[in-house]
Parts: C-alpha cells; structure tokens; sequence
C-alpha cells in the first residue's frame, strides 16, 4: 500500500468524517480517479503527426507509468482543421496503486520543481467536487529526459472524487498535502 493512501485511510478520512460530521463511512469525500491529458498541436503531414503522437504517448507512459490512449475528435471543426478522427492528443486514466503513486509523485517531487511555485490555485473546483490543476511543462517530472523531448509541453491533471461539495473536496485534498496557495487577504 503506498504511504499516501495509508495516510487517507488513517488519518485523512477519519479527519473528514470528524469535521464534516459524516455518519456513514461511504459518503467520505475520497479520490475516484486522476485523468492526466496532453493536447498536440497539428503539423502540417501526416507522418509528422503520427510521430509526435508516438513522442507524446512515450512520455506520458513515463510520467504516468500506464500506456496512454490517444484522443481523436469527435466533430468536424472548419476553423481548427480538423476532420472526424483526426488525433488531437493522449490521455491516461489513474485509479488505485497507480492513481497513488501519480498523487504522491507530483505532491512531493513535480510541484516542488515549478519555477516560481507558490501554490496551486483554490478556485479551479467544477461546482462538483473535482479539481483541474494545469501544469505548463512535462519537464518538471524526474522521468522525462530533457534532451529526448521534441518540445515542452502542457499537462491538463483533473482530480475526480465522490463528493458534490468544493469544500470537501479542497479540504482532502489540503490534508493529502496538495500544496494550495495562500488564500488572498486584499491587503497590501
């Protein structure tokens, strides 16, 4: 069991429970799945494309330590240049052991290495308990060797939970040690 997920179950879910005043055990806000996307831009060939995306879903596989599903589009868009099929990027879902490491890997060891990192935001909540963090370059993760990579790109990380309320989605994810930025006080 991976220390994160000890830690829920110990201390994090009976913190919740106390707070929250929850009676029964299986409304406790907990994580059900961690999607991690990558979006590509679309070159010009078709060869081009195919190897970016082959690039993309190598590292991605990396980070994520699970093999990446390639997104195609769903609807014929004239302004984008894209047709029914075309791939627009990758996508990997996290759930259990997987979803752990992922969570205790981009807590203690990607975000650290944001430049300029002052926390993540507290707003970026759906109105249904899920969390969307952006992350601006793959680089930030140990795994990706910076000379093996054709460009630096951007990660979309959504955290969905069982729960319906921000609050106590925000507040597992503060006691799992998400580092959130300091609220704004309006004085200066």
């Amino acid at each position: 069991m991976n220390s994160l997920q000890q830690k829920y179950n110990e201390e994090v879910a009976p913190a919740l429970q106390k707070q929250f005043g929850i009676k029964n055990v299986f409304q406790i806000p907990k994580l059900k799945k961690i999607v991690v996307n990558v979006g590509v831009s679309q070159p010009a060939e078709a060869r081009a494309r195919r190897q970016v995306l082959e690039n993309v879903s190598q590292q991605l596989e990396l980070i994520t330590g699970q093999k990446a599903q390639i997104t195609t589009a769903k609807k014929a868009i004239a302004n984008f240049k894209t047709r029914v099929g075309d791939p627009l990027g990758t996508c990997v879902t996290l759930r259990g052991e997987y979803m752990w490491e992922f969570l205790q890997k981009l807590i203690n060891i990607a975000l650290p290495r944001v430049k300029d990192f002052t926390g993540v935001s507290r707003t970026a909540f759906d109105k249904q308990g899920n969390y969307s963090l952006g992350l601006e370059e793959q680089i930030i993760f140990p795994e990706i060797e910076y000379d093996k990579i054709d460009s630096v790109r951007s990660l979309q990380v959504n955290f969905v939970t069982n729960t319906k309320e921000d609050d106590q989605a925000l507040k597992m994810l503060e006691l799992l040690g998400m580092p959130f930025a300091k609220e704004a006080t309006g004085e200066k």
